[in-house]
């Protein structure tokens, strides 16, 4: 069985909590699933739960460089050596990430986020598509304040071929 939940704002990625975050159960009501990987609790998109170990770890493994694309709100516009510098690879405290695909995009058309972000009125914000893949801890993140441009929002639009399209925040679909 295959779930493709998208998870919202503030949401952690397992079925249960000791802090009283919200949690997975509060989502999915499909017994015997569990994440093939994980959301930060500040992330929000696609998630894929499944019952298979197997194609648990085909999509959580690095080891099966699965394609993973999210759409990151980003302090202030892009330039283009910033985006170079993410296509090549960017030196962070763990060693050089893989070099990524990485795109200025238009604004997305999805949900609000509750809260919403922090903005400053004298610095815009704008998006990028980054698809990487490994899946370092808060990967995305670092790399984009490594060039510069601190992320605001970040949605994981897809993995491998499965995305979020046609799935609200909060809602999942069987696959």
């Amino acid at each position: 069985m295959l779930v493709l939940l998208n998870k919202p704002y503030g949401v952690l990625s397992q079925f249960t909590s000791d802090k009283g975050f919200a949690t997975l159960a509060d989502y999915v009501d499909v017994p015997h699933v569990y994440a093939a990987g994980r959301l930060d609790k500040d992330s929000e998109g696609l998630l894929v739960l499944t019952d298979d170990g197997a194609l648990q770890d085909r999509i959580a493994s690095p080891r099966h460089k699965m394609r993973k694309t999210y759409w990151v709100q980003v302090e202030g516009e892009p330039t283009d050596k910033a985006l170079e510098a993410l296509q090549s690879g960017v030196r962070l405290k763990d060693g050089m990430s893989k070099p990524a695909k990485a795109s200025r995009m238009a604004v997305p058309d999805v949900w609000p986020r509750t809260p919403p972000i922090r903005e400053r009125k004298s610095i815009p914000t704008s998006w990028i598509s980054l698809t990487i893949r490994e899946g370092r801890n808060r990967q995305v993140r670092r790399m984009t304040a490594k060039v510069g441009f601190p992320t605001l929002r970040l949605i994981r639009y897809s993995i491998g071929e499965w995305t979020i399209d046609g799935i609200d925040s909060g809602s999942y679909r069987i696959a």
